[in-house]
């Protein structure tokens, strides 16, 4: 089980607090790490990715990729520490708590939940209030 998180910011971020709330999605959907790496990084690069397997030409939040099946997952994600920043600006909320939730979305897709249509995307919006919750109380 390998589940490695890599900040190429400058920013500083709560790299436990994020492997806990990783692991603790992955668990409770039903799941575990074979290998998950999680990257943290700016616009440029989350955007490359973006244009590179996406076709999109511009930033997001964040961008997940699962490479197996079965209960033991391979997989990564990276988030644009840039984009979370913007975002938490835009919502009022706080920036640590913004990443904490594309943090959560992020391993809500590799356990295989997709926010295509509004119904998939209140469903993740809910485990996502649901898993925030969860982390607050045991902390």
């Amino acid at each position: 089980m390998t589940l490695q998180l890599y900040n190429t910011t400058r920013q500083a971020i709560p790299e436990e607090q994020l492997s806990r709330a990783v692991l603790l999605v992955l668990g409770k959907e039903g799941f575990s790490v074979e290998s998950v790496s999680g990257i943290y990084c700016g616009n440029r690069m989350i955007r490359k990715i973006n244009r590179e397997f996406l076709q999109h030409d511009y930033p997001t939040d964040t961008i997940t990729f699962r490479y197996n099946k079965g209960p033991e997952i391979d997989g990564e994600f990276y988030i644009s520490i840039d984009v979370v920043r913007e975002n938490a600006a835009r919502f009022n909320v706080d920036f640590q708590q913004e990443l904490l939730r594309v943090t959560l979305h992020s391993a809500l897709h590799l356990a295989g939940i997709d926010d295509r249509t509004d119904r998939e995307r209140h469903d993740m919006q809910e485990k996502e209030a649901f898993y925030l919750d969860l982390l607050q109380q045991s902390t």
